[in-house]
């Protein structure tokens, strides 16, 4: 069965970027440290990336975080969404109207201007499919930003909750659950690594 999973890093203060996030500047002031597990040498911390990119048969994200990874100092072949693995899954990017042009033509890449709801289900029937092609179950990730799974959440459009919590205090920055709507999760697994614990929950 094809779960819809949001998966994010996050400070101990509740921050996904650090301050001044921007063009240039995604993760915000010191909010490259909220990915360190996943660019470390961690034997842990690598076969955590390789699982999630594994299950992921469609990745969905908003407008701003795909600008950010199709920009000039986005994604390459060396860096992104299992850059390092072999297969990519397709991307869904929730927008009010589609670029002009993309960059990064070479993923496949759907953009759905008719709101959340529809995005989730766009990229769940991409993850469907690539299930049946692959023969095993794959799911729905989604990568972020803040906002976007901050209201998929608040919408009950999430299965189940993936934290990467940084042995970092921000400060500031953009916040995961400022003003969300109350929900209750019932904790699935706790596994630390020497970068991060990664925590994850099913979301009631």
């Amino acid at each position: 069965m094809t779960r819809i999973i949001a998966d994010i890093s996050v400070s101990l203060d509740g921050f996904v970027t650090g301050p001044n996030p921007g063009p240039g500047n995604g993760l915000g002031t010191g909010g490259e440290a909220l990915h360190t597990w996943a660019f470390s040498d961690d034997p842990d911390d690598r076969r955590l990336v390789r699982d999630s990119t594994a299950r992921s048969g469609a990745v969905l994200l908003g407008r701003h975080l795909f600008d950010l990874v199709d920009g000039p100092g986005g994604w390459s072949d060396e860096i992104g969404y299992g850059a390092a693995e072999v297969g990519k899954p397709a991307f869904v990017v929730v927008t009010s109207s589609p670029p002009e042009s993309v960059r990064l033509g070479a993923l496949d890449w759907t953009f759905v201007t008719t709101g959340l709801p529809d995005a989730v289900t766009s990229a769940r029937e991409r993850a469907e499919a690539a299930s049946s092609h692959s023969g095993k179950d794959l799911d729905v990730v989604l990568m972020g930003g803040g906002a976007l799974i901050r209201s998929a959440l608040d919408a009950g459009l999430v299965d189940m909750l993936s934290l990467h919590l940084a042995p970092v205090v921000l400060g500031s920055g953009t916040p995961l659950f400022t003003g969300a709507v109350p929900r209750t999760l019932v904790q699935r697994s706790v596994h630390s690594t020497s970068t991060a614990t990664h925590l994850t929950y099913d979301v009631l």
